[in-house]
């Protein structure tokens, strides 16, 4: 009865072995052979490290490792009972104290799923993992964002102080100052007191080691961009192309200007660029310049100006014509009509040319500015004020354009209006003029107006007094 027990027991315990191995919840991460969290070993030594999963595997190593290191060998195999498992034995041989950091087994398709050590790799001449040159590294102190001087080390019990220069010393109180041997001193919640230069100092037999720092507050407000022309540019071929994009900028802005244009894959045009400095802001300047422009540069230039996240641009079209040309015509009909009192009335033909030409009025043959103090010419428009009868005429506006020796006139002919007007009015009397009946009477009208008024009279009796009324004639 015992033994029969015994073998039952012992079966069962089997059974819950093999069913563990093949459970789903088995291997969902894969598993190190390490079970500390961190693992401290010296310069020159060898690491390795184990790890086994329900898929194929790779490893992750610190920055400081190089992807191509000949002291890293990596050895894949299946294993198991059933050789349904992946294991993976990473050996780093002769290892520095560069190589610190965290090392991380995951599943080559699912990424996420993932185990870590940390390693440390003593130095007695290496405090830090980073060896530093003269000059600081730079970190970025963000909005709303803790501020890391990543001063990480070799060792997790060294002593490490952060200095801001020269001399004032900032202890961790584990509250706004922290100090990791992972990542370094970190700030929670940085001011502008830690705007300038810092090192992390530390004292190995005797010598001091330290990590310099410099911080900078990235500023992203762009405060303006202005393009030397926005407006359709008129250009012809061969002709040179220059484009000036202006960005105005708050102080310690780090601004990036691009530009896009119908040429770019060819690289027609070419970029320069300028930085200067004002009292209260930056300004930004990158010119483009193509040095012979053709057909094939015609379309959009567009601006673009990007700081941090803020992004602004502005754009222009460049129309590209392959010769000089004047196309002169009447707008309506040759002839046109103001009226007498008008405050104000302009004389426009239809006019398209380039470059601009040059533009003279003449009215009946003379200059009509030099004619009137009336008359101005405004583009190529000409404008009369306090349009009066005189003002009718032929006006004759002439266009030239010297350097390419084109030139086109068009004459039009300026109708004034005028209002009719009663010259006399002989039968305007207060008091009816008295005549003898039977007599031949004559009366007068006489207007004038533009065009010819049309007289038309008409005849109402007078009041019954005896009198008959006048023989109209």
């Amino acid at each position: 009865m015992f033994d029969i027990l015994f073998v039952m027991i012992f079966g069962l315990s089997g059974r819950v072995l093999t069913k563990d191995t093949d459970t789903k919840g088995r291997f969902s991460s894969p598993v190190l052979d390490v079970t500390e969290k961190q693992l401290i070993i010296e310069r020159n030594q060898t690491l390795q490290l184990n790890c086994r999963g329900r898929w194929e595997l790779q490893w992750v190593f610190p920055s400081g490792v190089p992807k191509v290191y000949h002291g890293t060998q990596i050895e894949e195999t299946r294993c198991g009972r059933k050789t349904n498992q992946y294991c993976s034995r990473l050996t780093l041989s002769a290892a520095l104290a560069q190589h610190t950091g965290s090392y991380r087994c995951r599943y080559l398709q699912k990424q996420r799923k993932q185990a870590s050590v940390y390693v440390y790799i003593t130095d007695s001449q290496r405090p830090f993992v980073k060896m530093q040159s003269e000059i600081p590294d730079v970190v970025y102190m963000k909005e709303g964002e803790p501020l890391v001087f990543p001063c990480r080390v070799t060792h997790p019990d060294a002593k490490v102080s952060l200095v801001k220069f020269p001399f004032h010393v900032l202890a961790p109180d584990n509250r706004n100052i922290i100090w990791s041997s992972r990542q370094g001193f970190i700030i929670r919640s940085p001011t502008f007191f830690y705007i300038g230069l810092f090192s992390c100092e530390t004292l190995v037999n005797g010598v001091k080691y330290s990590n310099k720092f410099l911080t900078h507050r990235p500023v992203n407000k762009i405060l303006d961009v202005y393009l030397n022309s926005t407006a359709l540019l008129h250009a012809l071929q061969g002709e040179i192309l220059a484009l000036n994009c202006t960005v105005t900028a708050e102080w310690n802005s780090r601004v990036s200007i691009t530009w896009t244009y119908p040429q770019k894959a060819n690289g027609s045009a070419t970029i320069s660029r300028r930085i200067s400095r004002s009292r209260t802001n930056m300004l930004f300047y990158s010119v483009l310049t193509i040095p012979k422009l053709s057909k094939a540069d015609r379309g959009l230039y567009k601006c673009h100006v990007t700081s941090g996240p803020s992004k602004r641009d502005t754009n222009t079209t460049v129309i590209v014509y392959d010769q000089p040309f004047i196309r002169l015509k009447h707008r309506n009909s040759p002839v046109v009509q103001a009226f007498a009192g008008q405050k104000s009335f302009r004389l426009t033909p239809k006019l398209k040319a380039f470059p601009a030409p040059e533009v003279i009025w003449l009215k009946d043959g003379m200059v009509a500015a030099e004619r009137c103090s009336r008359y101005h010419v405004d583009g190529f428009s000409l404008v009369i004020r306090d349009v009066a009868e005189e003002d009718a005429g032929i006006y004759t506006i002439l266009t030239g354009i010297q350097q390419y020796g084109l030139f086109q006139n068009l004459t039009l002919t300026l109708v004034v209006n005028v209002k009719p007007q009663i010259g006399e009015k002989t039968v305007s009397s207060h008091q009816p003029g008295t005549v003898q009946r039977g007599s031949r009477q004559a009366l007068h009208c006489t207007s004038h107006g533009v065009p010819p008024p049309q007289i038309q009279w008409l005849w109402h009796p007078c009041p019954p007094k005896g009198l008959s009324p006048a023989r109209l004639a």
